[in-house]
């Protein structure tokens, strides 16, 4: 019987520091030489890395050949919503593919569940870490792959579990964010007005007075709702060393939105002048000054 190492430590989060490589052995993880021919690890070891450790989230890669996310902040509707993209057949987004999810109630948080969601490894590195080395040329062409990519998104067809709902996760449950009700249980958001009355009153609710007349005039309209990846961003686009798309990353907003609602997250991503590009580049451009009222008075909250 092979003993543990003397500084092994539970594999749990917070035992995993982001960005550092870990030998592991069942439940167990201990400091990873460096360098490690994986091919020579005992049967039941392999090499995790600590992709991203934060706001209850754990993301590890194994051994660099799948990534497993798991934490009690991980929703079912996120691997819903990356299997309603795999599942189509007339459009192909780059993103990875679900192998296998786990769900069971949180020990910690009553209303959450514990979640976990195994997934294959997108090679690359993400646009984030290298989107100040890029020229502008690279710039421009990069902004122009990802917003061809959320039009393929949009074309999406609306699935079983949403049914007739306006505004939703992937799997028809209530969205998060700034359009989460303060009501419970959570109102489905049926139509275009409702998006709008719920906004105004997150608006109000959050303590929103200098816009309280204005407001509803203020926020955009929409005639339908599209599926929407909801937050993407340079650290959810991977690249790779042609500055080529390689997956994206991060579906755990994603839903159907009404159709401006991609290009107003897109337009407060707070990094670098890339939200400039994308807005240089944007086919289509909607007036959000209501929106960003709205996520201004809420996030103070």
């Amino acid at each position: 019987m092979v003993s543990d190492p003397p500084d092994s430590t539970s594999f749990q989060a917070d035992s995993l520091k982001e960005g550092n490589r870990y030998l592991k052995r069942g439940q167990k993880v201990f400091p990873c030489p460096d360098p490690v021919d994986i091919s020579t690890l005992p049967p039941g070891n392999e090499v995790i890395t600590t992709l991203s450790n934060r706001d209850g989230k754990l993301v590890v890669s194994h051994d660099s050949s799948y990534v497993t996310k798991l934490g009690y902040r991980v929703r079912r509707a996120e691997s819903e919503a990356m299997n309603t993209v795999a599942a189509q057949k007339r459009t192909t987004v780059p993103l990875p593919w679900v192998k296998s999810t786990n769900f069971s109630p949180s020990e910690h948080y009553a209303s959450e569940e514990y979640g976990s969601i195994r997934m294959s490894f997108i090679r690359g590195s993400t646009l984030e870490s290298k989107w100040d080395t890029l020229d502008q040329e690279s710039k421009e062409a990069v902004c122009r792959e990802i917003w061809d990519i959320v039009w393929r998104l949009r074309n999406i067809e609306r699935t079983d579990l949403v049914g007739n709902i306006y505004q939703c996760a992937a799997d028809g449950t209530p969205s998060k964010g700034i359009l989460e009700d303060v009501q419970k249980p959570a109102r489905p958001l049926m139509s275009d007005e409702e998006v709008r009355a719920r906004l105004y009153e997150r608006y109000l609710h959050a303590g929103g007075q200098v816009l309280r007349d204005l407001l509803p005039e203020l926020l955009p309209r929409s005639d339908r709702s599209v599926f929407t990846h909801g937050d993407i961003a340079p650290w959810n686009v991977m690249i790779d060393d042609q500055n080529k798309i390689t997956g994206i990353l991060g579906w755990k907003f994603a839903g159907w939105y009404p159709d401006y609602w991609e290009y107003a997250q897109i337009m407060n991503v707070p990094f670098s002048d890339w939200s400039g590009w994308m807005e240089r580049t944007a086919a289509h451009r909607w007036d959000i000054d209501g929106i960003d009222a709205v996520k201004e008075i809420v996030s103070k909250t």
